[in-house]
């Protein structure tokens, strides 16, 4: 740094210190831009809006039971075919997962990216994901990556499974931030994924899967009644 550049910016600090803090800004009543445009409290009536909206994003959205998920999300591995799948061995879906679907079909993402790139970008048909909630007003799923599900698992996969409970689908996206709290533990990723990847960049084409899966299909566990 010239001398000449340094004094410039010392002049320009010292104004910005002797200009000091001002007078306090008053913050934007972002709740009130919302309530009125919130949907219904009733949370099967959100649940039902979400799988309405989501599906016209062309997710496919497969409602089951709080008991029989397992089974519903074994049913999509077998009628679509996909001979292996991806899934965080250390996640709340793993052992239904591993007690469910076929011998050989389920991969447990645990190694080091650089030694499993072949693998996952050749070899895994789909990846299976938790959420941490999904959004109404859109459709959107809240995907929340961490050790045990980077984000390359929802991300590389041509398939995406989304487990969705419905006791977890806010209203819209202010509702989910203040529920649970992200101003305090933002990760590295929070991903709004509304449904399968797709572009228009090129003529004005609509494609899917070009970056990221071509089909995103959310099993909706409908435990609502008991949240």
């Amino acid at each position: 740094m010239t001398g000449t550049t340094a004094n410039a910016r010392s002049a320009i600090l010292a104004r910005l210190r002797q200009a000091g803090a001002g007078p306090a800004r008053l913050l934007p009543d972002v709740a009130a831009h919302f309530r009125p445009q919130a949907p219904a409290d009733d949370p099967a009536i959100r649940a039902a809006m979400f799988a309405e909206r989501a599906r016209g994003w062309r997710a496919e959205v497969v409602e089951a039971g709080p008991d029989d998920w397992p089974a519903a999300v074994a049913a999509v591995v077998r009628d679509k075919r996909l001979g292996r799948v991806l899934a965080g061995r250390g996640t709340a879906l793993a052992a239904a997962l591993a007690a469910q679907l076929p011998a050989g079909t389920l991969r447990w993402y645990e190694q080091d990216i650089e030694a499993f790139r072949g693998e996952l970008f050749d070899a895994i048909d789909a990846g299976i994901t938790t959420t941490r909630g999904g959004i109404a007003e859109t459709g959107s799923l809240i995907v929340w990556p961490d050790r045990d599900e980077p984000r390359t698992l929802s991300l590389v996969p041509p398939v995406h499974i989304a487990v969705l409970r419905a006791s977890t689908v806010f209203p819209d996206l202010y509702a989910a931030m203040t529920a649970q709290g992200w101003a305090g533990q933002l990760p590295t990723n929070a991903l709004l994924v509304t449904g399968p990847s797709k572009t228009a960049d090129i003529q004005r084409l609509l494609v899917y899967g070009a970056h990221g899966p071509k089909e995103l299909v959310i099993v909706l566990v409908r435990d609502e009644a008991a949240a």
